[in-house]
């Protein structure tokens, strides 16, 4: 097993390190990843919208993020997490980059972290302030593990023992969820309230709190991150008509409202893990 730990090493590209997700956390936990990179120079990255909502547990190099198309959090932050994204976000690090990053669902949230996505929608949150529970000890024990696979295996505990505290989503805001997901955010949210058997009131208004944006703009910003993943196979035109905007410059306009960037600007960039979301 390789010691990533060593201040001395010279700058390097990112490496990033997937970990299967444990089936206990399924629907909850969209992926995990090691994150390391290290520069001779300071690196300024856009991070554009996203439905999932990213952890990190870093023993790095601070982050900064510069800026925010909505929400809050602007400043400099270690381990912090980022509720889900309408909109994009500019950051910057300097030496070394180095953590664990967890991609939660917005059904996570309420599960693992006991909180209501309301709470962290559009916002950057110092991980003490967000999750107390999970102190400096946790990030001390993963930069001296010194290897990917203790790590992991630290967060797979924490997870589970996480999983034990939290609570559920209600089950209509759950099938909601999953049903605009399936969907590519293309599901007609009145039918969806419809078969709910509750008010639109009630159902936005719980749904809202609990996945922490209305189901209208969730089913937006998931339908864009279908899109933009599309456009990497075809042309703008036939990506509007596929995911169902009213023309090409429907699509340009959300692409640029959730990425800051015109579609072109967006394929230049690359498609890694450490760029589709804050961290």
């Amino acid at each position: 097993m390789t010691d990533d730990t060593s201040p001395a090493a010279p700058a390097s590209g990112p490496v990033l390190v997937r970990h299967p997700v444990r089936a206990e956390l399924a629907g909850l936990v969209a992926g995990i990843v090691g994150h390391r990179e290290r520069v001779d120079h300071p690196v300024v990255r856009r991070q554009v919208a996203g439905s999932l909502i990213p952890l990190v547990l870093s023993f790095g190099s601070p982050l900064d993020v510069v800026d925010l198309s909505v929400g809050t959090g602007v400043g400099r932050h270690t381990s912090f997490i980022a509720g889900i994204m309408p909109g994009h976000a500019t950051t910057s690090f300097e030496r070394e980059q180095l953590c664990v990053q967890i991609y939660l669902t917005p059904l996570g949230v309420p599960r693992l972290l006991g909180l209501p996505g309301r709470e962290l929608a559009a916002r950057v949150v110092d991980l003490a302030d967000a999750v107390p529970s999970l102190d400096d000890v946790l990030v001390e024990e993963l930069w001296a593990a010194r290897t990917w696979p203790r790590r992991f295996a630290l967060v797979d505990r924490m997870l589970l023992d996480l999983l034990d505290r939290g609570r559920r989503a209600e089950p209509f805001v759950g099938w909601m969820w999953r049903q605009i997901e399936r969907s590519g955010g293309r599901v007609g949210i009145g039918d969806l309230v419809e078969q709910t058997g509750w008010s639109h009131r009630h159902a936005t208004s719980r749904f809202t709190e609990q996945v922490g944006i209305a189901p209208k703009a969730a089913a937006s910003l998931v339908r864009f991150e279908r899109a933009a993943a599309a456009l990497r196979d075809g042309p703008a035109a036939d990506v509007a008509a596929r995911f169902g905007y009213a023309d090409q410059s429907h699509l340009v306009r959300e692409v640029r409202r959730y990425a800051g960037w015109t579609p072109t600007d967006l394929l230049r960039t690359e498609p890694t893990t450490a760029q589709t979301a804050i961290g």
